[in-house]
């Protein structure tokens, strides 16, 4: 068995056992439960009730937080001409097409967070699913990552668009900001996330959708939050 820290027991006193909080009291005793020395992520986790061997109830897409993840994160744009010009205008920090892929698969290059591709260029993207695809990094139209529209993608991504996907289990998992959010940021993230993810509700879910909602810093423990808590 795992041995926590005094850090993290005293955190975990801080948590009624059983008990559910609502969003509000979530937010505030997320940031009072940071045990680590470094400004934490907050992190959301929502257990579904889908069916993922079922192609309709396997969820993707992308949510641009209104306050951002609090993370600078590097986009390699690939794309030709006019396209080009617009993702460095954008403030991509790479752009490039055949040489950039020749660079990812010759030097095992991935000095990037995202990589952003126009469609005309996917076909030269094929070849490096194999290493783009289990990084997380191969573009999709899900998640906005394969668009003609590169400057729009590069701006979403820098102000904080985050990627969510469900797992084997119907779990979804995403980052709603830092420790140092105000508690405000931190619940208008939390809205915004939740919110994407009760709209994309497959139709053929029967029963209740969300089984539970929690979240937690990186290394504290996890906080119930009330469901009904994001009724409209």
């Amino acid at each position: 068995m795992k041995k926590r820290s005094k850090k993290y027991a005293s955190a975990l006193e801080k948590i009624e056992k059983g008990k559910i909080y609502s969003k509000e009291e979530a937010v505030k005793l997320v940031k009072e439960t940071s045990v680590s020395k470094f400004d934490s992520s907050v992190e959301v986790a929502l257990r579904l009730n889908l069916d993922t061997k079922k192609a309709d109830q396997q969820l993707r897409g992308a949510i641009v937080l209104p306050h951002g993840t609090g993370k600078t994160k590097r986009v390699l744009v690939v794309a030709r001409g006019e396209n080009a010009t617009k993702a460095k205008n954008a403030g991509a920090d790479y752009v490039g097409d055949t040489d950039i892929l020749e660079k990812i698969e010759k030097e095992n290059w991935f000095d990037f967070d995202v990589m952003i591709a126009t469609p005309d260029m996917m076909p030269l993207l094929g070849k490096l699913g194999k290493v783009l695809g289990p990084k997380g990094l191969m573009p999709n139209p899900k998640t906005g990552t394969v668009t003609v529209d590169v400057e729009k993608a590069v701006n979403e991504v820098k102000a904080g668009r985050v990627t969510y996907r469900t797992d084997s289990f119907g779990n979804v998992h995403g980052i709603i900001g830092k420790v140092s959010f105000t508690e405000e940021q931190l619940k208008e993230n939390l809205d915004a996330f939740v919110g994407t993810i009760l709209k994309v509700k497959p139709a053929t879910v029967k029963g209740d959708y969300v089984k539970n909602i929690s979240i937690a810093t990186t290394m504290g423990p996890g906080i119930k939050v009330q469901v009904n808590s994001f009724d409209k």
